[in-house]
């Protein structure tokens, strides 16, 4: 199984958002079955599965951090192929727990000053647990030469996913009770992007694992 962490310093970027349509996008593209973990106090991702009427991905509980890699280890017996989890928005040891057991990073950073300013502690975090991580830019606007600068500056940190998400309200609607914008609307642009921001993150860590 392999395990996929979604985290940023910053706060409103979209993590799970990001979280829970990219295990949508791997189920619907064959690639499950799939698991969500919520290490996020606020729990929005299992908030968001407990409104869902489609049972795939799965959601496995938490109790502690502590029970991670035990959890991560039956889920893996179970015979899931993707873990998805999501963070909460800061730099603390117990997300440096949950970096260390990740096959790939996804760092979700929104193209603004303050926002590309705060990437460098969660890149030093996948640096120093040693894990292969990527840029994924959200809530972009569309046609906006901030965005391409955006992927400029990032790309001097590390690879960033040309599968850029951008600021639309089909989103956030779609969370509302429990579904993606796959699933309200799948030929809609936004759908198409994340299954593309799939299959970029599906690659990136296939090259990863096939390096290490």
């Amino acid at each position: 199984m392999k395990v996929i962490v979604f985290a940023s310093q910053k706060g409103g970027v979209g993590k799970t958002t990001l979280t829970a349509h990219l295990a949508v996008a791997a189920e619907k593209a064959g690639d499950g079955p799939c698991v969500l973990l919520d290490t996020d106090p606020q729990a929005s991702l299992a908030a968001w599965w407990n409104g869902r009427a489609d049972q795939k991905p799965d959601f496995s509980p938490l109790g502690s951090l502590k029970e991670l890699p035990a959890k991560l280890k039956a889920l893996g017996a179970a015979g899931y192929t993707y873990a998805f989890i999501d963070t909460p928005p800061a730099i603390t040891e117990s997300i440096q727990a949950v970096v260390a057991r990740a096959d790939f990073v996804l760092i979700p950073t929104r193209p603004s000053p303050h926002d590309l300013r705060a990437v460098g502690s969660t890149v030093e975090l996948a640096v120093k647990a040693g894990r292969p991580f990527a840029f994924a830019v959200t809530q972009a606007k569309p046609n906006s030469r901030l965005t391409v600068q955006a992927i400029a500056a990032l790309s001097a940190h590390g690879v960033v996913s040309q599968a850029v998400v951008h600021d639309r309200v089909d989103y956030a609607g779609s969370m509302i009770d429990g579904r993606t914008v796959q699933e309200v609307d799948p030929r809609s642009r936004s759908a198409a992007e994340v299954d593309e921001l799939w299959v970029f993150v599906k690659e990136r860590m296939n090259e990863s694992t096939k390096r290490r």
